[in-house]
């Protein structure tokens, strides 16, 4: 779960605390001597273990009070969480300066990684004012998405508060336009009160990021990825032109259909289509509107996966157990019966727990839990399979360094449940028993479906993060915020608002990860890295079918190939552990286009068929 790996380096930052308040100074004179004297290898590297060790034991105290705040949802387990991050500033700026005593030492390449990877996580205010001010801008920006709601005064809305899940069914079922451009507009506007704090939240982790030595905030992000920010850049960008083409045809194809179904409302004449019509708040992934769009006469899969499971009485149990038994047909141990004992796989009747999925690991060891609210359906089948793949990537690496535990890059750990997640094909489900035969069906609906998600995905995956580094960088001034965020939507994504925006409106803002700080680029890579991950087991389980209907289920040497990978940790620079698993050290999207290259071709066809050319026009102050 990646809110614990990052909440890990606030728990050493109170240890170290807890630690200098509570301990006396002694030989004043000698201690302040010591700190100015130039510092040893053999100093460096007992810092370090110290710090692993109160870090490791922390994370077990953080991790528990998380689990029970989102298992057992009281004011008193939040007040519990909410604690730590009041101090959560004021600690890491002090093991920020700790940190700094050893920078520009020659250390040996092991102990100079881990000083590198701690202080890529640290965060650092010197200045006592403005760390309480930082802390306060955090909180609050994240509240005011959390209580955000729109509360309509006309239309078959009015009298109701509609929090984000109310616009998020809305926007996935209505068919109904006005409706659809009412709630966009709606929601969009709880991002405008947090304007002006965002803009000095800004300043504020600039002024941090600069203490450390970055340039600015989003440098400081970029620096995660074992090179510098401008080749990371470089790196998104390079990754984006290899799959644009793929998206381009899908974008026209989408428009074709939403204009048949709408009118020319659906588009301007640019080519941009509507915001609102793609199925959910911010047109990230389009699998809500599929009906829409699928092809006519299409077979579709040939077989309904919820029902195959309603119908083998399959339970919650029996889901996760489905999941595990994918791993150990790979050749991975099964999991602890702790596993079993303390997770959560229904939601419970007396109190109230947060059901979004996610994957734990308490200890860093052996006490991994699933956390989900199942239902028998396939969207959940296919969700325990994804979160399973955090939870065996957690195991796999917990004989590393604290400091190395965690994966290759933000992107490959969630790349991983979704490289398992794609092998749940029509030959996997025969072979665990829930198809008796493999049914015929339509390549092109299933590969459109994933598309629709996965491929529309990719673009909104991007463009969040390369607003903010030029938020940070300065290059999108204050005044310029959501037209800056409006001219990458559309070169982007090719979307344009349903309704007139300015600079009244804070668009960024609705969007949860703005407020909450959180980076974004690691869902697009691990968009183009499950397909990587997901052809080398398929070379490696022998599989010569079309990619799309590889399943390496069974295959102990594809299970062997993925966990050299995993049980790597962070230990070496990515591209290492990139290599062993596929033998490449650049992320490609080549597996991507290669998976999808079938529907490309349809997509083409059809888009030539209605004299629709893939791509559109950006505006001239877009460019």
């Amino acid at each position: 779960m990646k809110r614990i790996l990052i909440l890990t380096v606030a728990g050493l930052a109170l240890a170290l605390a807890a630690q200098a308040q509570t301990t006396p100074p002694k030989k004043q004179e000698t201690a302040m001597h010591k700190k100015q004297a130039k510092p040893t290898v053999a100093e460096a590297e007992k810092f370090m273990n110290d710090t692993e060790s109160k870090l490791s034991d922390l994370s077990v105290k953080l991790a528990r009070a998380q689990w029970v705040q989102a298992t057992f949802i009281t004011d008193d387990t939040e007040a519990i969480a909410a604690d730590y991050n009041e101090r959560l500033i004021s600690e890491m700026t002090e093991l920020a300066g700790a940190v700094k005593r050893y920078d520009g030492m020659k250390l040996p390449p092991v102990l100079d990684r881990k000083f590198k990877l701690l202080k890529l996580q640290l965060f650092s205010l010197e200045n006592a004012k403005d760390r309480g001010e930082y802390a306060v801008l955090a909180s609050k920006l994240e509240g005011e998405y959390g209580k955000g709601k729109y509360c309509p005064t006309t239309g078959k809305h009015a009298g109701k508060c509609l929090a984000i899940g109310d616009v998020e069914k809305i926007m996935a079922t209505s068919q109904d336009p006005d409706e659809l451009k009412d709630v966009w507009a709606g929601w969009s506007t709880v991002g405008a009160p947090m304007r002006k704090d965002y803009q000095r939240y800004v300043e504020l982790q600039n002024k941090g990021a600069r203490e450390l030595g970055y340039k600015d905030m989003g440098a400081q992000w970029r620096s995660n990825y074992d090179m510098t920010p401008e080749e990371f850049s470089a790196e998104t960008e390079r990754l984006w032109q290899q799959v644009k083409p793929l998206y381009e045809s899908l974008h026209a194809y989408v428009r074709t259909q939403l204009v048949k179904k709408y009118g020319p409302q659906a588009a301007d004449t640019n080519g941009l289509i509507r915001a609102d019509l793609l199925g959910n708040p911010w047109a990230q992934e389009w699998g809500n509107i599929y009906p829409l769009v699928a092809p006519k006469d299409s077979k579709g899969a040939g077989y309904d996966l919820t029902e195959l499971l309603q119908e083998k009485k399959v339970d919650e149990l029996g889901m996760v157990h489905y999941g595990e038994n994918f791993f150990k047909s790979l050749g991975f141990a099964p999991l602890p019966e702790t596993f079993w004992e303390r997770s959560q796989f229904i939601k419970p009747r007396d109190r109230d727990v947060v059901c979004h999925a996610s994957a734990w690991d308490i200890d860093n060891k052996d006490d991994l839990r699933l956390k989900m609210c199942i239902q028998i359906r396939d969207e959940d089948f296919v969700t325990v399979h994804h979160e399973l793949g955090h939870n065996f990537y957690q195991r796999a690496y917990k004989a590393q360094p604290y400091m190395f535990v965690n994966g290759a890059n933000d992107g490959f750990h969630e790349a991983i449940g979704d490289t398992i997640a794609l092998s749940i094909t029509p030959q996997y489900l025969k072979q665990v028993g829930l198809l008796d035969h493999v049914p015929e069906s339509d390549d092109t609906a299933l590969l459109l479906r994933q598309a629709m998600d996965k491929v529309a995905f990719l673009p909104f995956g991007l463009l969040i993060d390369q607003w903010r580094w030029k938020v940070f960088s300065g290059e999108i001034k204050p005044a310029e915020y959501n037209a800056g965020w409006w001219q990458l939507r559309e070169k982007y994504q090719g979307i344009v608002p349903p309704v007139e925006r300015s600079e009244a409106d804070f668009d960024p803002g609705a969007k949860y990860h703005v407020p909450a700080n959180v980076p974004y680029t690691r869902y697009f890579l691990a968009r183009i890295l499950q397909f990587q991950f997901y052809r080398a087991m398929c070379q490696a389980a022998g599989e010569t079918g079309p990619l799309h209907r590889c399943s390496f289920f069974g295959n102990k040497e594809a299970g062997a190939k993925l966990n050299a990978m995993l049980e790597m940790g962070q230990s070496r620079p990515w591209p290492e552990a990139l290599k062993v698993l596929t033998g490449d050290e650049h992320m490609d999207a080549g597996a991507m286009m290669e998976y999808f290259a079938p529907l490309k071709k349809w997509l083409d066809e059809q888009n030539a068929a209605a004299g629709v050319k893939p791509g559109w026009t950006v505006p001239a102050a877009a460019r």
